[in-house]
């Protein structure tokens, strides 16, 4: 089992920058990829960034130019720098691993608030 463990959400004016963190805890023999989702209110979760185990990148097209995700693999721990926030940024973001080689197995942290006041 993996546990991941979320923070840095919070409220931030319109125009601010939050720092979210994810780190994986358990039997975690070989993370693959790591990322981000959020989910609004009365939408659809949708991918925000995502960063492979060799550190390929790839991001919503409403995340590029103002977002960054990063990790650390030593800590088993992905970052998502968000800066120039909007209010439609606004949603619960949550982590996402991939684990395993052979077999793949996928987990979901418990979602963090992010809330950006106009």
């Amino acid at each position: 089992q993996v546990h991941l463990e979320e923070s840095g959400g919070g409220l931030v004016q319109a125009g601010g920058s939050l720092r979210l963190s994810c780190a994986a805890s358990g039997n975690i023999f070989s993370i693959n990829t790591m990322a981000w989702y959020r989910q609004a209110p009365g939408k659809r979760r949708e991918l925000v960034a995502r960063i492979t185990s060799g550190g390929s990148t790839n991001f919503a097209d409403s995340a590029k130019g103002r977002f960054t995700i990063s990790r650390d693999n030593a800590k088993n721990t992905v970052f998502l720098q968000m800066n120039s926030l909007r209010p439609e940024d606004t949603a619960v973001y949550y982590c996402y691993v991939e684990v395993g080689q052979d077999i793949v197995y996928a987990y979901w942290g418990q979602g963090t608030q992010v809330t950006v006041a106009s």
